[in-house]
């Protein structure tokens, strides 16, 4: 903690030295949206090179005057959070002054530049972000309050904890780990009781694009049990993204890719390759819309993609049938066909890439 007020004392003490000189303050931070400030490493995925191009958020200048306000307010929100030893949502920081911050997305856009301008992770500013991912199956663990958590025997899913890092005693017997896209899937296993079916495993839903507590805890699972993590995902873009998230990171939290990424994860389905050899029948598929297209093109053009070849072969399959399915549309061969034949095959038999 003491790290963090000294982070935070040096970027006041800079705006107070500007105004002693009588110049306007200006905060500093790297462009998180620039993709020539991140290069691509096989051991950690997406992260933010040392000497990055930055940006200035001047006091001077009227488009930016008002998020630097905003900067300064947060900062000081965090100091005494830090401070003081308690800790607060996002949403509790935005609820403290609505009228002040305008949105939510702001005030999440502006702690992620906070954390990136002061290069502390975002857990030792004593922000927490609510979390919406869900965890099942073969996993106990104790939280930091000494809560006793076990999603073992429980027939529903458990949230992922807010605070992820505080978690500890965690014992599995799992064999393997399944990050599932989409909720409805993921209850559709648990329902079919897959977690103990065909051999202990853990399975993971960030719900869409995961949040950081998701990411956090496949991480920590994967330091904690070095277990196969395989995904599954919808045989689209939007899918194919989200699998990447987990895997190598993204642009935006590439400053924090350490802590983040599990570049060891394998595509286990719903592989764009299956509908071929399935037979699906192109009745059920979707076909793509223009900003499909145009997302699976930046896709293939990102660095990763050139290191995996089986990957690229997926996404030209993709790209040359213009379609897209949903993992429900195995539900078109048999209603349990994805617990009962589709998953157990493919773990079985070394269906992944």
């Amino acid at each position: 903690s003491s790290e963090v007020l000294e982070a935070i004392e040096n970027v006041i003490e800079g705006v107070l030295k500007s105004l002693a000189q009588k110049k306007a303050p200006v905060l500093t931070l790297a462009n998180r949206s620039d993709w020539r400030n991140i290069e691509f490493k096989d051991s950690v995925g997406l992260q933010m090179i040392p000497h990055s191009i930055t940006r200035q958020i001047r006091s001077d200048c009227p488009s930016s005057a008002p998020r630097f306000a905003l900067m300064l307010k947060i900062l000081s929100m965090i100091y005494k959070m830090v401070q003081s030893n308690t800790y607060a949502t996002k949403r509790d920081i935005y609820y403290s002054d609505t009228l002040l911050f305008g949105s939510q997305s702001i005030v999440d856009n502006i702690i992620n530049d906070i954390s990136c301008m002061l290069q502390i992770p975002r857990r030792s500013l004593h922000i927490l972000s609510t979390t919406k991912g869900f965890v099942a199956g073969n996993l106990s663990y104790t939280e930091e309050d000494g809560t006793k958590v076990n999603c073992t025997c429980s027939a529903t899913a458990v949230s992922v904890p807010s605070n992820v890092q505080g978690i500890r005693n965690l014992i599995s017997h799992a064999k393997f780990i399944l990050v599932v896209e989409k909720d409805a899937t993921f209850q559709r296993l648990l329902d079919d009781d897959f977690c103990t079916k065909l051999s202990p495993c853990i399975m993971i839903t960030g719900r869409g694009i995961p949040d950081l507590n998701t990411r956090l805890l496949v991480r920590k699972l994967w330091d904690v049990f070095q277990i196969p993590i395989f995904t599954l995902m919808d045989a689209d873009p939007h899918g194919v993204e989200i699998m990447c998230i987990y895997k190598y990171g993204s642009v935006s939290m590439s400053f924090e890719a350490h802590h983040l990424t599990v570049p060891s994860i394998k595509w286990l389905g719903l592989l764009p390759s299956d509908l071929q050899r399935l037979n699906i029948h192109k009745d059920v598929l979707i076909p793509f819309t223009k900003q499909d297209q145009n997302k699976l093109a930046s896709i293939q053009k990102r660095p990763y993609i050139a290191c995996q070849p089986l990957w690229k072969r997926e996404l030209e399959i993709m790209a040359a049938s213009k379609l897209k399915a949903e993992i429900q549309v195995l539900t078109s061969l048999s209603s349990d066909y994805l617990s009962r034949v589709y998953l157990p095959n493919k773990l079985q038999f070394g269906g992944w890439i």
